[in-house]
């Protein structure tokens, strides 16, 4: 059954990783939804986070392969049940449809916050699942989005083994 997926890959900061990681789901014909880069919490050893649709037989053998790289410490997979995730997203709008038209009311129902008010744009930052986000901008449409962009997904898995654990053992 073709479902979502949160791989969570540890590894040691090297020219070229994230190719390598890449390639392993273009051979495989898989596409990724979306893919974050970040350090962790253990010095020196950064986390990839990578979302997809497939099978679980499928990302278990991608996993599989990922932890062959070299430079790869450990790689996990989890289904959305098992992880806690957001995105974050930033909305460019002009100020004066946003002091005038009543996009003001709109950010406060969403929980968004304003970054940055310059006089020809206003920058509005909204935390939150996919769908909270595509609503927010479904709704600043109107007022004329002059810039939209997303993140990845940041997600933690509910698991507690941590990765110092897993490194430990190795």
């Amino acid at each position: 059954m073709v479902q979502v997926y949160n791989i969570s890959i540890f590894t040691e900061n090297h020219i070229g990783i994230l190719n390598r990681i890449t390639i392993i789901f273009t051979r495989r014909h898989m596409n990724i939804e979306s893919i974050t880069a970040s350090e962790s919490e253990l010095k020196g050893i950064y986390r990839y986070t990578i979302v997809v649709k497939t099978t679980e037989s499928q990302v278990k053998k991608v996993v599989g392969q990922i932890e062959r790289q070299v430079d790869v410490l450990k790689a996990f997979y989890h289904d959305d049940s098992q992880v806690v995730y957001q995105e974050i997203a930033l909305y460019k709008i002009p100020t004066d449809t946003f002091m005038n038209g009543g996009s003001e009311t709109i950010v406060r129902a969403h929980s968004a916050r304003i970054l940055s008010m310059e006089v020809g744009f206003t920058i509005i930052e909204k935390t939150g699942q996919p769908e909270e986000l595509q609503k927010l901008f479904d709704e600043l449409e109107p007022f004329g989005v002059l810039e939209f962009v997303r993140s990845g997904r940041v997600a933690i898995s509910k698991p507690m083994k941590t990765l110092e654990s897993y490194l430990a053992e190795m």
